[in-house]
């Protein structure tokens, strides 16, 4: 039998408003046990000098001490929650906070100090996941994949996952004819950064809680349209991009659910124009990430999509953790040497091990 570790994997996604941490027991290829998980917000202020950094190398940099100290406070904290001692795990999967993300540029920064969180926890870190498959010519983004299709084993295929963050990502896994399954995986386009931004901005809230105000608004066909003509639409996948890759300033005119209400639509009409990427329809859609949450953005890929859509905890998924359990079950992979990414994730040329090891002493 592959041998199976006990695993921590933290994440800060592009809403930049904390840490999830959760703990998995894997064997990095298709044994997959979800355990404890919990969520560590960060302060108010950190929170904004956080996103203020979002693009600014040097801003971000100078944060990196700081956010690895919360992170190993996120550790200390699950650690007493399971009631298990660091010496129980195996390894941490430390993402980091990006940055940046440019991958036409060929250039990606998660933030974060590996080795210093590591003497924090006392426990073996891997951290940059995405450097060695950009290096080997790939988008770097996404690389949950690999995870999500541990996790469907047992399920109905061809299905798709759909990663509603900052950014929205969808992974299609199918089978061929032998029972192997297949992936393909790309960024959608945008997913809660556009309507966050402007939830903050009309509202003083950082997101549209319950889909509120786009509940109450009406899309604005033609500036959709507009929103609809970047270029990234017509590059074939595997593809990714930045949080902050899309303008939203064509809306400044609308009134504030107007405008809530056409990003959700943008949200949504991005994913169903994904969906005619796949080598073959899904049979539904799983969706995990804030953006399920979301009432509004739930109700319009429903109608924008011709198959079930529904939340991850479905199927009994956690889509509050499922980032977070990915990167415990990829740093699991790096231990072994076995791939992160491939051609059909990233683009990337071959099948590519990646994240770099600290150990803990």
């Amino acid at each position: 039998m592959t041998e199976r570790m006990l695993a921590l994997g933290l994440m800060s996604g592009t809403s930049c408003d904390g840490v999830d941490a959760a703990l998995v027991e894997t064997d990095g290829i298709d044994f997959v046990r979800c355990g404890a998980a919990l969520s560590f917000d960060y302060p108010r202020e950190f929170r904004q000098r956080l996103r203020a950094a979002l693009g600014d190398a040097a801003a971000g940099e100078a944060l990196a001490v700081e956010l690895t100290d919360r992170h190993a406070e996120a550790v200390r904290a699950l650690i007493a929650k399971a009631g298990i001692a660091a010496i129980d795990l195996a390894v941490v999967g430390f993402h980091g906070q990006t940055i940046l993300h440019e991958p036409e540029q060929h250039r990606t920064l998660q933030i974060g100090d590996g080795a210093r969180l590591a003497r924090a926890v006392g426990i073996d870190v891997v951290n940059d996941f995405r450097a060695a498959d950009m290096a080997a010519g790939g988008e770097g983004a996404p690389l949950a994949p690999l995870f999500h299709r541990a996790l469907a084993i047992g399920l109905e295929k061809p299905l798709a996952v759909l990663n509603l963050g900052g950014v929205g990502n969808a992974t299609w896994i199918g089978e061929d004819r032998d029972g192997a399954m297949r992936l393909l995986a790309f960024d959608t386009g945008p997913g809660n950064a556009l309507i966050d931004d402007w939830a903050m901005l009309h509202t003083g809230e950082p997101v549209d809680r319950d889909g509120r105000l786009a509940g109450v608004g009406q899309v604005d066909a033609s500036l959709l349209g507009r929103l609809l003509v970047h270029p990234y639409f017509a590059r074939p996948a595997p593809k990714s991009l930045d949080r902050d890759a899309f303008d939203a300033s064509i809306l400044a005119e609308l009134a504030p659910a107007d405008g809530a209400a056409t990003l959700v639509a943008f949200t949504a009409a991005t994913v169903a124009r994904g969906a005619q990427l796949f080598p073959e329809p899904v049979k539904q859609w799983l969706v995990t990430g804030g953006g399920r949450q979301n009432p509004a953005i739930m109700a319009e890929l429903r109608r924008r999509l011709d198959r079930p859509v529904v939340p991850v905890e479905a199927v009994g998924w956690n889509g509050d953790q499922l980032e977070a359990q990915a990167f415990a079950y990829l740093a699991v992979r790096s231990l072994k040497g076995l791939p992160l990414s491939l051609p059909e994730t990233t683009g990337v040329k071959r099948p590519t091990r990646g994240g770099r090891i600290h150990r803990r002493s």
